[in-house]
């Protein structure tokens, strides 16, 4: 190696015409280009290829293309580059090159024999930036390996079975109670309908049980089963179970299949129920919060294209809550708002959704409306439920609320635009005089358009007169 390093002195016998004219090719190429004689030692080497190496022109003549090579590269860079020349092939080669700054440049090397024995030449090609990217690459694929494994072990370390599906309802993965309890073995699990492998029925009636797969992916939404339920394993014994089954749902929010998480039924309280249940719930009143809110406004709307109805949205922001909530105190406020939550839920169907989006702000969602007039008769039962004082820590406390209102379809087809339209209703109303309510118009978006629900505004804490029952301001 040390001898194909060494500087050579040039070969004695030159054709500069026809060295000049090869030289001038090289200089027009975009990239690097290096001339040598047959032992490998540079006779010229193009701009480009000088950019590359950070060396100069003169520095390179008569030195063996290989020095320029990163120490660690040069044996394995010659020995190929050796081998080539005895099968009488091109040679390709990746390798570092080594500049004087001790900075790296990734190339690749392509180097043919010219003819008659006059040398070889070589086109040099910076591929720095793919090296980074593929290094990049293999970072990402080796983390996202150790993910999978960490996911896999928390899995198996679970008491709880979980299968998953696809969007098909064929089976993607078993954890290992999952087989203990089924009876199926992952390998012989894959790519089966659910049904085969989650065979269940009711105890009563023997009747093949609805798949909670299915059913969560087409109502979208986290789905349990009916108590009694039985799961026949593989050998057709007999379990009882609980379970609960959700979508799964990629970065874009489309579903591309389900999970059900399941037990024996004398565990009750599993930890996929309760994360479930926290994940859907705010923890102060334990109403539905956005997320849950959400999952039901989008499957009411799917509801009511069907049978052709309406969907109301109630926006409602408690009045002057923050000034209460200083004068006495957190927890005084906290018990208030649980106080307003259990009322409004007094003034809806089981059918409908009190939800709190968080601090002072609550909506609740009512299903299956045949006219405008059952929207507007909630609204009045929450101020009409406003009336009476809440008595919180011996004290008689007055609340007032500003009330906007949306409708499906007049106001919008999605979550997104009934929410933000039932908000600007609210807002309008908090400006204008508070207590009340309205419905939505298109003219509220205008001054509604660079605030998002549960941003602050000064007019959300504004003074109310505790006790006045609202004039509903019509559409």
């Amino acid at each position: 190696m040390d001898r194909l390093i060494a500087a050579n002195p040039a070969p004695k016998h030159v054709n500069y015409e026809r060295d000049s004219h090869l030289y001038a090719m090289s200089d027009a190429l975009p990239i690097g280009a290096l001339v040598t004689d047959i032992q490998g030692n540079v006779r010229h080497g193009n701009a480009a290829y000088v950019s590359i190496c950070g060396l100069t022109a003169a520095s390179l003549q008569n030195r063996h293309w290989v020095s320029a090579l990163h120490p660690d590269d040069r044996s394995r860079a010659s020995h190929e580059w050796q081998q080539a020349l005895d099968s009488d092939i091109p040679c390709h080669i990746e390798a570092r090159i080594l500049r004087p700054d001790s900075s790296i440049a990734w190339v690749s090397i392509n180097s043919t024999r010219l003819a008659e024995g006059q040398g070889h030449i070589q086109t040099v090609e910076d591929i720095s930036i793919r090296k980074q990217q593929e290094y990049m690459l293999q970072a990402a694929e080796e983390a996202l390996y150790l993910e999978k494994e960490r996911a896999q072990v928390t899995l198996n370390s679970i008491g709880d079975a979980v299968i998953s599906t696809d969007i098909a309802c064929r089976v993607t993965y078993l954890n290992r109670v999952a087989e203990e309890m089924t009876g199926w073995a992952q390998e012989d699990a894959l790519g089966r309908p659910i049904t085969d492998v989650f065979h269940i029925i009711d105890n009563q009636s023997r009747q093949l049980a609805s798949n909670p797969a299915r059913r969560a992916i087409e109502e979208n939404r986290i789905v349990g089963l009916a108590m009694g339920t039985i799961l026949i394993g593989r050998d057709d014994s007999e379990l009882a179970i609980e379970d609960s089954a959700a979508p799964i749902r990629d970065r874009n929010s489309q579903i591309t299949g389900a999970v059900i998480i399941f037990h024996h039924a004398s565990q009750s309280f599993t930890i996929a129920s309760r994360m479930a249940h926290l994940a859907q719930h705010d923890a102060l009143t334990n109403l539905p919060n956005r997320v849950l809110l959400e999952e039901r406004l989008a499957r009411a709307i799917g509801l009511a294209q069907r049978h052709q109805q309406q969907v109301a949205l109630l926006f409602i922001d408690l009045d002057a809550f923050k000034a209460i909530n200083d004068r006495l105190g957190h927890a005084a406020g906290d018990t208030l708002l649980q106080s307003v939550a259990r009322r409004f839920e007094s003034c809806v169907r089981n059918t409908d959704t009190v939800c709190r989006l968080g601090g002072d702000e609550f909506v609740i969602l009512l299903t299956e409306l045949n006219s405008i007039n059952d929207a507007r008769r909630v609204a009045e039962a929450i101020f009409h439920t406003l009336l009476s004082p809440h008595h919180i820590d011996k004290q008689a406390i007055d609340i007032t609320a500003s009330l906007g209102i949306s409708l499906y379809p007049e106001n919008g087809t999605t979550p997104e635009e009934l929410i933000h339209c039932a908000d600007a209703a609210m807002y309008r109303i908090k400006r204008e005089s508070s207590n009340n309510y309205r419905f939505f118009t298109s003219d509220m978006l205008l001054d509604h358009q660079h605030r998002q629900p549960g941003s602050s505004d000064p007019t959300r804490d504004s003074t109310s007169r505790p006790g006045v029952p609202p004039k509903a301001t019509m559409l």
